[in-house]
């Protein structure tokens, strides 16, 4: 980042609303168990109402006011009592009416913030960014274009949507992709979104400008829109600050314009100008009353709100001993966090004792299969169970670490029993006292240079006759029994 400029970040994160049916209509808002969007049928799920026929009426969705309430609680909103439906006029082919009922002037949320924690310069960082507003609003289809026509699939119109609205207070893409990793795990902890981010479950535009080191002014904003990854958002805005840089500083100037990202290349690229409020003509949706909060029904809401992330990283610090950087990867995702506190029943026993190697493997393999793969726990047959079976086995020096690493991306795949896995790999860990003595002593014999040099002071030998040790049971040896004979042997 050119030490000249500065970055100023703001986020609008579009977060699919995981109810049963649509924001304005009865039907379904996804597809059935089993299926994936990919594979339902187009056009499968619509009627008159998603589909803009003239004539049909919408109808407001209960649950899709309490998930927006719920997710405005969690991220410290004020929730205006009353508030309004808009028609946000624009003409696109996958939005039949030829606009979108959304929410401008009088948002159901405002004024929020949420605390994040990251990583600048090796150093820990923390900052608290505001939440403008948090508005309901309903999805548009989508186009699939060919070579000489485009076609539209309308499953996705009408699907309930919050979007998220931060105030302009990032100035790093580090800090973008904290904030939308933390907003991410809030609405997946409380249970409003699946956060399925492959399906679009939750993207966000990105807001970009920059402008010189000291000054006060902002510069011209440009949007990426819909990035629905977070090192994507990460590289996204990256390339875009150093494109506005290098144009203001070639004589040229930033246009507000909207951008989508190419992943392939690793560039933005020009998509259309952007629109300001007033080129929507928001006006009140006449076909909707507003929307009357009353205080019992809001605090209900608030009393039925479940853990959240940052209390349920502070409970695993102070009550389970992990480190921050530990418990802030387990509360990273609703899904995670579940998976952990399953397996740590699973165990049983003393919690703390077991909290460590769970969240080891969890932090570890299991996130790095998931990274790899791109895929969500929910996907793999890596089940609680398996994990539980792993600790124990691990802790009983049965199997060591590699093992365990063996066992995690077998059952990743194939979901087979933990003990069938050990025992087709041959992973059980030699723990025999007389059978790494025996082996430690051939080493010995076979070594003797090294071993005068060993007892002459280069401590740092020992490495050589563990390894070969280990290399002469096959790998198979518990290391810390070994490391313990071959220090004591050489030492006599």
């Amino acid at each position: 980042m050119n030490p000249e400029w500065e970055v100023v970040l703001g986020l609008e994160i579009h977060t699919q609303l995981a109810t049963n049916t649509k924001i304005f209509c009865g039907c379904p808002a996804r597809a059935p168990e089993g299926v994936s969007v990919a594979d339902l049928g187009p056009n499968a799920n619509t009627c008159p109402v998603c589909t803009g026929q003239p004539g049909a009426l919408p109808v407001l969705n209960r649950k899709v006011v309490e998930f927006a309430m719920r997710a405005g609680l969690a991220m410290n909103c004020e929730i205006r009592k009353k508030n309004v439906f808009s028609r946000k006029n624009y003409f696109y082919p996958d939005l039949p009416k030829g606009y979108q009922i959304s929410q401008f002037d009088l948002p159901i949320c405002e004024k929020g913030y949420v605390d994040i924690e990251y990583k600048l310069g090796g150093k820990e960082q923390t900052k608290r960014i505001g939440i403008t507003r948090i508005h309901m609003e309903e999805d548009a289809g989508k186009n699939l274009h060919m070579d000489d026509f485009s076609l539209v699939n309308l499953n996705r119109a009408c699907v309930p949507l919050i979007e998220i609205v931060s105030e302009p207070d990032m100035r790093s893409a580090e800090e973008a992709g904290a904030y939308m990793r933390a907003v991410y795990a809030i609405v997946t902890a409380i249970g409003v979104c699946d956060g399925n981010m492959q399906e679009g479950n939750f993207r966000c535009d990105a807001n970009v400008s920059v402008m010189p080191k000291g000054s006060n002014k902002f510069g011209t904003r440009a949007e990426i829109k819909n990035v629905n990854s977070f090192r994507f958002v990460e590289k996204a805005i990256e390339y875009e600050v150093e494109r506005q840089i290098a144009l203001i500083q070639s004589g040229g100037k930033v246009v507000q314009e909207t951008r989508l990202w190419d992943s392939a290349k690793g560039q933005t690229f020009s998509m259309r100008s952007k629109e300001e409020a007033h080129d929507y003509r928001y006006f009140p949706e006449p076909d909707l009353i507003p929307v009357q909060i009353e205080e019992k029904w809001l605090e209900k809401v608030r009393s039925e709100l479940p853990e959240l992330p940052s209390q349920k990283k502070t409970r695993y610090i102070s009550e389970l001993g992990l480190s921050s950087y530990d418990a802030g990867v387990l509360t990273s995702s609703a899904a995670l966090a579940q998976f952990f506190e399953e397996t740590l029943k699973l165990i049983g026993g003393e919690a703390k004792a077991s909290a460590k190697a769970i969240s080891n493997h969890l932090a570890g393999e299991v996130s790095r299969l998931m990274n790899e793969e791109s895929v969500e726990l929910s996907a793999v047959k890596l089940t609680p169970k398996h994990l539980a079976e792993i600790v124990k086995l691990q802790t009983s020096n049965v199997i060591s670490s590699t093992g365990a690493k063996t066992v995690i991306a077998v059952a990743w795949k194939s979901g087979e029993a933990v003990d069938v896995i050990v025992d087709r790999e041959g992973l059980k860990q030699v723990s025999d006292t007389g059978a790494l003595e025996k082996a430690v002593d051939a080493i010995i014999a076979a070594n003797p240079g090294q071993v005068a040099e060993y007892r002459s002071g280069k401590e740092k030998l020992l490495g050589f006759f563990v390894g070969q040790a280990m290399k002469a049971t096959g790998g198979k040896a518990n290391p810390g029994m070994l490391q313990e004979i071959v220090r004591r042997k050489l030492s006599s």
